[in-house]
Formats: C-alpha cells, structure tokens, sequence
C-alpha cells in the first residue's frame, strides 16, 4: 500500500517566515522603514487570544512593528470603528487585522469594509475580493494564498490544465481559493452542501482543497489516485483513546482512507494551519512596499 507524500506546511512557513525576515531587514537598511502590523482583538474568546499572541511573537520574531488593541466585548460598534480609523490613518500601520469572530452585537462586514483596502492584510475588504476577481491587484486572504503556496510547492509553478475542486464556498477561503486556482489556469470546480454526486465529482481532480467544516468529510475512496489534497479544515472531536472528555484535531479529509490513495496530503495539525500567519506577515511586507511605492526586495 502507497502511502501519499507528508506536505509539511509548519517547515514551509517556517522558510517563509525566513524569508519575511530578511526582507524586513533590507527594507530598514535601505529605506529607513519597519513595516507595521496591528491587530485589533474585540472580547476574550481563548482561541482569538491565543491567535493573537501568535501573531504579535512572530511579527516581532521577524524584525516587524507589533502593535495590539485589546478592547472588552461590550465595546460599541462606534469605538471599534473609531479605532479602525485611527489605525487607517497611522503611517506606522502597514497592515490592519480585526480578529474574528467579533461579538453578534458588531456588524462585522460594516469593520472589514472600514479597513483601508491597502491596509487590509486579511484580504476580506470587499474591493479587495473585487479586485482578486478581476485580476487586479489586490491583498489575497491569507489561507488560500498559503495553499496555493503549498500546492505549487508539491506539484511545481505551472499548474495549467489541471483540475481542481474546492470543497466549500465560503467568502475566507472557497470563492478566493477558486479564483487563486483558476487565474494558475486550472479547471476549477467548487462543490458544496447542494452539489449533487460530490464523490464523483471530486474523483476528477487533480488538486482537491477541503474547506467545508465538516470532520473527516472527504473519504479516501473520493480521491482520485495520486492527486494533490489540501485539507483546510480544523475540527474538535471526541478522543476517549486518550481519556475521558479529551479531543483531538482533525481535518475535513479522512486522512487516514486518503493518504493511501492521494499523491501528496497536508496533515492536520501541522499543514495548512501553520502557513495562515507566515502569509499575514508576507502580506504586510508587500503592503508596506505598495504603500511606498517601490519593489518588494529579493530574499
């Protein structure tokens, strides 16, 4: 039995990061700037804190401004836009990121539309996504943009004439992923919760990106032999192997059933998740260099 080849997301954000690093580096000896990125945290959801800090180690570790605001759940709708604004207009702030979810009483579209779309290191600002799919440029989401880092590390830079299915449509990933696969000249199909014969139809793909929520999804037998799978998902279930009320982390793909049928498969932890922050901070370099006007340096 063959077993698929292990896409090691946590080393390729790892050299990502790397990279990130020395770009930094030539742009303050150069140009005399350290590209900023400031994330805005609304309530004390553990995995936002988490997250959170996260971001603020790795944006340091890489020679970046770090810059954070805490804000208590009851913050009005008002004062988080208030602080988006003042963000918007602060020269050191190359990159803004509102951490969701945010609290049902925030009209979360109503804050990601208030970023500067330059600023908008998510890639979630409306013109941006407009702009992604006209073929301008534009800030990218950060997790679809990590895949296709990876599927073009596994299977080269010239993705033409393959086909690809996105499993699931979501606004963060799915529609932004598709657009990301057809503009690399794929045949791009995206399936969801209405698709009718949806093993079949991800059976013809060359490249299958999973990003439907739903655990262990995406059998074994659904892969077509050889193919490229890119599990995005990230879920919670039961583990009583490891105890009473414990859990494990699983993907939208069986990973056991496809890892002997795919070509090549990112494990969940440790594939997709990892690259999401590497690719925030690639992002704010880019941001920072646009907003100067001049060319991201060589790393």
């Amino acid at each position: 039995m063959t077993q698929a080849q292990l896409i090691d997301g946590k080393a390729f954000a790892e050299k990502l990061r790397g990279r990130v690093a020395r770009k930094v580096t030539k742009l303050k000896d150069a140009h005399g700037v350290t590209p900023g990125l400031a994330v805005v945290l609304v309530g004390e959801d553990p995995a936002s804190q988490v997250y959170v800090r996260n971001k603020g180690k790795q944006t340091a570790e890489c020679g970046m401004n770090s810059f954070e605001h805490k804000l208590d759940a009851d913050t009005s709708e008002a004062d988080l836009l208030a602080v988006v604004e003042r963000l918007n207009s602060d020269d050191t702030v190359h990159g803004i990121l509102v951490q969701l979810p945010l609290p049902g009483h925030i009209n979360e579209a109503k804050v990601i539309n208030a970023i500067t779309p330059d600023k908008d290191v998510d890639g979630f600002h409306v013109i941006n996504s407009g702009r992604l799919m006209t073929g301008q440029e534009s800030m990218v989401p950060c997790t679809p943009l990590g895949c296709l880092m990876l599927i073009k590390d596994t299977l080269g830079d010239d993705l033409s004439g393959k086909r690809a299915i996105v499993v699931g449509r979501s606004n963060i990933v799915g529609k932004p992923m598709a657009q990301l696969l057809l503009d690399a000249n794929c045949t791009v199909t995206i399936a969801h919760s209405r698709t009718l014969d949806l093993p079949g139809e991800c059976q013809r793909a060359d490249i299958v990106v999973a990003a439907v929520g739903r655990a262990e999804m995406v059998k074994g037998d659904w892969i077509k032999p050889g193919a490229c799978v890119i599990d995005v998902g990230i879920n919670r279930i039961p583990a009583p192997e490891k105890g009473e009320g414990k859990t494990r982390l699983v993907g939208d793909v069986d990973f056991a059933s496809a890892q002997t049928v795919a070509g090549s498969i990112t494990p969940v932890p440790g594939g997709v998740g990892p690259m999401t922050i590497a690719v925030l901070l690639a992002n704010t370099v880019t941001a920072c260099c646009r907003s100067l006007g001049i060319d991201e340096p060589e790393a």
